[in-house]
């Protein structure tokens, strides 16, 4: 009877099971979770602070674009164009080519964007002194100075070569061709050099649906700014002409990258689904997928097709979305914050010895419960107690 009273009197409860050592438990997990959230690290870009001079060279050059404007009495509009750049167009103008998105536009004139383009430069290992094609249009201003001056950040020399006819919002303003903005920028140094070609844009490359009128004032554009017209009878013919216009810069193998801004359809030609090219960086293999027979290939896919990499800037959103950058942001974000110059991470050291101490501290409760359950059963056997 006193080993059964007592046992009533002092019942035996193993430590997992004590509210105290619940609550010691519950209070050391929430301890560490507090620390692990809070003890993050910043993994800064490597080429952060090459980043940081391409943004800062591309908000330069849009300042220097809007004063040029200004200083003609330009007016700005601030609906279709909230952060008041001066470098949005119009809707329509007798150079305009095709339908464009406002939203796409804006989102290349955000000074982050030329960052945007150093990090896919990095990542086609683009060295300091290398030479690149580039493959531009009037339609997207913001993405022209972006990749311009993101060369000029990371000393790789510019070989361009411009269709100018420009889709809505664009450099699509009679007076402000890109070849005009291009000019600006160059006698003042932010960009390296100018295009060594260029052409009339629109369908075919040959400015089929612009008015006469129209492909007159591109064709005298071209001529002001003293550049060879490529303007033959087939888009065919006007590809080769590109082509052996880079040729006699350098020899093709020898660019470094191939860098294509645009929909222009000398650029990209219809040998393949344009749909289903991605944004960003394109290899040989990208390209072999989505062709078409039949069509003609365009100056990019020549390129590639000579394994040398691509960098495709179009489909702006999805581009964005790699960089977890803002689409048509208001206002412009400021220049080296983000994703995109650096990521926030948790530290995995102290997360990893808060889960050590958790998990220890459990395991070492129920091993320790486990063995005095077993003495407690050899000194109070159940059949005696019963």
């Amino acid at each position: 009877m006193y080993f059964l009273n007592n046992y009533k009197k002092q019942p035996f409860i193993p430590a997992i099971q004590k509210t105290s050592t619940l609550v010691g438990l519950a209070t050391l997990s929430l301890v560490c979770f507090i620390i692990s959230i809070n003890m993050k690290t910043t993994d800064v870009s490597p080429s952060y602070e090459n980043k940081v001079m391409a943004a800062q060279l591309m908000k330069k050059s849009m300042t220097v674009l809007k004063d040029s404007r200004m200083e003609h009495g330009i007016f700005i509009d601030i609906e279709n164009d909230p952060n008041e750049t001066g470098l949005v167009g119009s809707p329509f103008s007798l150079i305009t080519t095709d339908e464009g998105d406002l939203d796409a536009k804006l989102t290349t004139l955000d000074p982050n964007f030329s960052a945007a383009i150093v990090d896919l430069m990095h990542q086609v290992n683009l060295q300091r002194g290398d030479t690149v094609a580039i493959l531009m249009t009037g339609s997207m201003p913001g993405a022209n100075i972006a990749v311009l001056t993101a060369c000029k950040a990371l000393g790789v020399y510019p070989v361009t070569i411009t269709s100018i006819g420009a889709s809505q919002w664009g450099a699509n303003q009679v007076d402000f061709t890109w070849l005009d903005m291009e000019l600006i920028l160059f006698d003042h140094e932010l960009i390296q050099a100018k295009s060594i070609a260029a052409s009339i844009g629109g369908r075919n490359d040959m400015g089929r649906l612009l008015s006469p009128a129209g492909r007159k004032i591109i064709m005298d554009n071209i001529a002001s700014h003293n550049l060879h017209l490529i303007k033959k009878s087939k888009l065919a013919k006007n590809i080769e002409e590109r082509m052996e216009t880079f040729g006699s810069i350098q020899p093709v193998k020898n660019y470094k990258a191939i860098i294509n801004v645009g929909g222009g359809v000398a650029s990209l030609g219809t040998s393949f689904n344009l749909k289903l090219l991605p944004p960003g960086v394109i290899n040989r293999s990208d390209i072999t997928d989505i062709g078409r027979p039949g069509g003609i290939e365009g100056v990019f896919a020549k390129f590639i097709k000579e394994n040398i990499p691509g960098l495709h800037i179009l489909n702006i959103k999805p581009l964005t979305e790699q960089f977890n950058m803002p689409f048509a942001p208001i206002p412009i974000p400021e220049i080296g914050s983000g994703s995109l110059y650096a990521k926030e991470r948790y530290n995995l050291t102290i997360a990893g010895i808060c889960l050590m101490l958790v998990g220890g501290s459990v395991f070492a409760i129920g091993l320790d419960s486990k063995q005095k359950i077993k003495e407690h059963l050899k000194q109070h056997e159940p059949d005696s107690i019963l």
